[in-house]
């Protein structure tokens, strides 16, 4: 079972990472943190590696059902979304899927875990344009 969801966009990274931000906000997502790996990695250990940020992004009405149905799921929010350049005009993005949730608290979180996973993949979504099949 992949623990992400993903997708693969033709846009250079800074305009992938507007973008992704653009889209969970559509999604009613916020991003409460955010760290740099590519600065973070050069700073702490001298290495580089292609520009790559983490999103914490957090959806608060979802956030809180999960912590009805169980309080040590506080360990696993806010949601995970990694932005990479893979190209000077590719970028991955992936998520987090809230189905692995599921491995972790059990089947009290399976409807809050099915409106994340629409969310984030909605907003994953909305990062590529639809194919001329689908015109």
């Amino acid at each position: 079972m992949s623990f992400t969801l993903s997708t693969t966009v033709e846009r250079p990274y800074d305009d992938t990472v507007a973008a992704v931000r653009a889209a969970l906000g559509d999604q009613g997502f916020g991003v409460l943190t955010e760290i740099d790996l590519k600065a973070t990695l050069a700073a702490k250990l001298g290495v580089d590696v292609p520009p790559q940020v983490i999103l914490g992004a957090c959806r608060p009405q979802l956030a809180h059902r999960a912590l009805e149905v169980d309080p040590s799921i506080a360990a696993v929010l806010p949601c995970n979304v990694v932005v990479r350049s893979v190209g000077e005009t590719t970028t991955l993005v992936e998520a987090f899927d809230p189905d692995a949730m599921m491995g972790l608290a059990g089947d009290g979180l399976t409807d809050v875990a099915a409106e994340a996973r629409e969310r984030l993949s909605a907003a994953l979504a909305a990062l590529t344009p639809p194919s001329a099949e689908e015109n």
